[in-house]
């Protein structure tokens, strides 16, 4: 991988990308509209999160969105927790998706492309997706499913998993959903907090070119939830479910087959704008997963305006970003149907057959707009792909990343191997809210190592421990203004004690999200991850993004963990755990150059008191790395509780840090003696 220089310009947005981006055209209307004229994207920002309620409610008039009974007000209360937007009004999350359905020969445009490790490219049009979705939604409402039910799946990033989500809001009931490849305890743990009526399945799905039977999985599940009234299985790989024989639970099973095989025509439950849409988990690796519930309208609205603004999405857009199906990612490629583009999924190993599979299915969906996790680009790197050789991408127009910070070395590997032209606009949110906090933006330019911008609508600072914004400095990522895709509440905390403290417990009145961030003078922003994981080495701190970048910008290394172990009265002592290539060992020589690399590029304090090297990274289901855990384990937590095993995406890992963690633990415990 190059040393590319932080805050580099990499690209500027040409005249004909600034003409036809959807924020020009609001800019345009702005003006024409609202008698607001607006210099740049800056002053534009500046007046969306001063007058809060005229930008929210000139992004519903802007995109039409249709309420069957007008609000009283566009904010009730500005209070956070407790904001309470366009009170009164109506209004559906599928009512606005088939509003693009079109008619005549619209209706057989393609709704959502889709392809697999054992399925070939194919594509469903916006007529048979509401044909599916009007039948499913009937076959609900006949098993008794009523407006605030809950309905869960556990179903892998497929077509019906789209539809099974879209049935269920079109009734009014509540979805939620699992990936297949979750264990049954984490699943369990979910589903169990928000007691679903429905649970529709897979028998098993495919990956990295095995076969995985979940029937047994799916057999504990329908135990572990006595709310379970019907039972629905979508096969996949023909394995035999049995859900026992108990007389007096009376769990009826259905065919998804058979469901869908009954037509009905679409009927849509209008209901309130604060009405929950789905819930959503916190990770779950460090114990009970939170059961984050997010409304139809406050999703619907951000979304429109974090992909049509953002992400520049509208109906000529295919768009594909590679996730699990338990990920929000997933929820936020969905959302591309609320502006009536063309979804993408595909369902399989990213790098199975070959790390270039993703690029491939990229051309032959004839995806314009494609996303991914920052682990799947930074593997791709590791691995050597040059995806312009892969494919053909002379169709993809914008490339975004997440889930962790994108270093500037990815920003110039895209520039060299994807195309030189490309508009890469990476963001960084949440599951917590559904939505970015930083995000791209088609009329500034792109710079090495940072987002583009805060999103509109989003009052984003870096605070000081007292509180106080801070403009170049890292501080910690809060939010001071409400945004309607907050989270309306947590399943089953009442008192609404557990949501204060996840996020209003450090500044009262004000969300703090748990990363760092720095904002630049000229506006982008830096994430340098999780704040709970800092390293703080004689009072300076540190995010951890900024080590990995320097350690893994070596060829020989893979990936990398830093723990930084805090004690009272004592030194910290920190760690640094790494992958490294197949036939590569960890050598005197090898520590001395990380060591070297280290002391360079941050300071003497940050080199690690000890270099080890491990087997793999700890990483939950959505490719974060799993610092936190990792750092309770070695300060003498107990070690079945730092991590559910059923919540990760490796946890053959952990096997090496628990051995390490015993030997680590003793060798402190006899110093301390002597």
């Amino acid at each position: 991988m190059s040393t590319i220089e932080e805050g580099k310009l990499v690209w500027s947005p040409p005249q004909a990308v600034r003409e036809r981006a959807r924020l020009t055209g609001f800019m345009q209307w702005l003006r024409d509209a609202r008698g607001l004229d607006f210099a740049d994207y800056d002053a534009l920002w500046h007046w969306s999160v001063r007058d809060i309620e005229a930008f929210w409610d000139a992004v519903r008039e802007y995109f039409d969105l249709r309420f069957d009974t007008p609000a009283q007000r566009v904010l009730g209360a500005r209070a956070m927790p407790g904001a309470r937007w366009f009170e009164g009004a109506t209004l559906n999350y599928v009512q606005q998706v088939f509003r693009h359905a079109g008619t005549g020969e619209q209706r057989r445009r393609a709704a959502i492309r889709y392809a697999g490790e054992d399925q070939p490219l194919a594509q469903i049009g916006w007529d048979e997706l509401e044909q599916q979705v009007g039948a499913l939604a009937e076959a609900l409402r006949g098993m008794g499913v009523q407006r605030g039910d809950r309905v869960a799946g556990y179903l892998p990033n497929i077509p019906q998993t789209v539809v099974a989500f879209l049935a269920t809001a079109a009734v009014g009931a509540i979805w939620s959903g699992c990936a297949p490849d979750m264990g049954q305890v984490a699943v369990a743990d979910r589903f169990r907090q928000i007691a679903p009526k429905v649970l529709i399945v897979v028998d098993g799905y495919r990956y990295g070119g095995k076969a995985h039977d979940r029937s047994g999985v799916v057999a504990q599940l329908a135990a572990a939830l006595p709310s379970l009234t019907d039972l629905v299985i979508l096969p996949r790989l023909g394995a035999a479910i049995d859900t026992g024989n108990d007389p007096a639970r009376k769990l009826r099973v259905h065919r998804w087959d058979a469901l869908l095989a009954r037509p009905a025509p679409l009927s849509i439950d209008s209901v309130p704008f604060d009405h929950p849409l789905w819930i959503v988990y916190s990770s779950g690796t460090t114990g009970m997963p939170k059961p984050i519930v997010h409304g139809h309208g406050g999703i619907v609205i951000e979304q429109l305006k974090l992909m049509g603004f953002h992400n520049d999405l509208g109906p000529d857009d295919v768009f594909h970003w590679y996730s699990s199906s338990g990920w929000i990612m997933w929820n936020a490629q969905v959302a591309g149907l609320l502006l009536g583009s063309t979804i993408a999924l595909y369902d399989g190993n990213p790098g199975w057959p070959d790390a270039g599979v993703l690029w491939r299915f990229v051309q032959d969906a004839g995806v314009t707009v494609f996303g991914a996790g920052a682990a799947f680009f930074s593997a791709a790197i590791k691995a050597g792909i040059v995806p312009a050789r892969e494919a053909d991408l002379s169709r993809l127009r914008a490339l975004g990343s997440t889930g962790s910070p994108l270093p500037p070395e990815a920003y110039d590997w895209v520039y060299r191997t994807v195309r030189e032209d490309i508009w890469l606009a990476p963001m960084s949110g949440g599951t917590d809210f559904a939505g970015s906090f930083v995000a791209g933006c088609p009329l500034l330019p792109v710079h090495a190592g940072e987002m583009q911008c805060r999103c509109l609508g989003a009052r984003v600072e870096a605070f000081d421990e007292a509180g106080q914004p801070l403009i170049d400095q890292v501080g910690e990522l809060v939010c001071t203004e409400p945004m309607p895709s907050m989270p309306l509440y947590l399943w089953g905390d009442e008192d609404g004690k557990r949501y204060r403290d996840s996020y209003f417990d450090v500044y009262p009145g004000v969300w703090r999200h748990g990363d760092w961030i720095r904002i630049t003078p000229r506006g982008g922003a830096v994430i340098y991850g999780r704040s709970d994981a800092t390293i703080n080495r004689q009072g300076v701190r540190m995010g951890t993004s900024e080590l990995y970048r320097v350690v893994e910008d070596l060829p020989e290394v893979l990936d990398s963990l830093v723990v930084d172990l805090e004690y009272l009265g004592r030194p910290s002592y920190m760690a640094l755990f790494v992958v490294l290539r197949d036939g590569t060992e960890l050598s005197p020589a090898l520590i001395d150059t990380m060591r070297a690399r280290i002391r360079e590029a941050l300071s003497p304090r940050h080199v690690p008191d000890a270099i080890l090297q491990v087997p793999g990274v700890p990483r939950t289901l959505s490719g974060k790395k799993m610092e936190v855990p990792i750092k309770k384990l070695l300060l003498g937590h107990d070690p079945e509780r730092i991590a559910n095993p059923d919540a990760m995406a490796n946890p053959e890992t952990l096997a090496w840090y628990f051995a390490y963690a015993r030997q680590y633990l003793g060798e402190r415990a006899s110093a301390d003696a002597a």
